[in-house]
């Protein structure tokens, strides 16, 4: 069980809300990240409730109770909090609407659908780990031809360059013209995955919708459209181990303090 004596610091920076695990460690080496007064050098850090960390002079905010919202992502969009090439982010469209915002995994700028937003880091983390087995859950236009017997065979996974991508479940939906909709289901969200397997079949991705994310769903959910998932529902379909060591953890620090 994770505490917060001892913890990294991008953990830290994370499971208050301020970004995600990565960008908290992009943060760190920006030099906009200070422990006790002082610019921290290195993510490889661990740090206490005693001490004193600053992101952007700024101290981390008190974590609020774990929100979660569901997301229609549209084509065109980064998930990212800031983009190098200066393209539109997610989290810049939605700045009026929510509070401070993390995601949940990743979609690229030309993949749509569900996109899971939280202001806990720390529930990002727990979800996007492989251990928590949930499915991602894609619908897929891709130009060319496939067959079931193809489909099948990478039923139990596939290498492909050198990565060893886990079990497949792929289904046509329909064939219409040179194209062909597919479902494709995944555990573990690699990087531009459906993609490489679609390549790998011969195909040539030209649209991609992620519909569920584990047990949340878009559903009719508008493009663009952003809802908020009850507490009760989104408590009852995340389970109890990851509250349990919130709560803990929450009353730890009221106890030290």
């Amino acid at each position: 069980m994770s505490t917060f004596e001892g913890e990294r610091i991008a953990k830290v920076i994370a499971r208050a809300g301020v970004c995600s695990r990565r960008d908290a460690e992009r943060l760190i080496t920006e030099g906009r990240v200070k422990v006790n007064g002082q610019i921290l050098g290195t993510a490889a850090t661990n740090v206490t409730r005693r001490d004193v960390v600053l992101v952007d002079g700024q101290p981390l905010p008190q974590q609020d109770e774990t929100r979660l919202w569901r997301y229609h992502k549209p084509a065109g969009l980064v998930v990212s909090h800031r983009d190098p090439q200066g393209r539109p982010t997610v989290f810049e469209k939605l700045r009026e609407q929510l509070p401070r915002v993390v995601s949940i995994g990743r979609l690229d700028i030309n993949t749509e659908g569900l996109l899971l937003l939280t202001n806990d880091g720390g529930l990002a983390r727990f979800l996007e780990l492989p251990a928590s087995g949930w499915i991602r859950h894609y619908r897929v236009r891709a130009f060319g031809q496939v067959s079931d017997q193809q489909l099948a065979a990478i039923a139990k996974g596939v290498e492909i360059d050198g990565v060893r991508y886990g079990p497949i479940e792929a289904k046509i939906e329909r064939v219409q013209g040179g194209n062909c909709w597919l479902t494709i289901a995944i555990r573990e969200g690699k990087n531009r995955e459906v993609k490489r397997i679609c390549e790998h079949l011969g195909l040539q991705v030209n649209r991609l919708i992620r519909t569920g994310f584990g047990p949340f769903q878009l559903g009719d959910l508008a493009r663009g459209g952003i809802e908020e998932v009850p507490p009760r529902v989104m408590k009852s379909s995340i389970g109890p181990s990851f509250f349990k060591d919130k709560h803990a953890d929450r009353r730890r620090k009221v106890q030290g303090s």
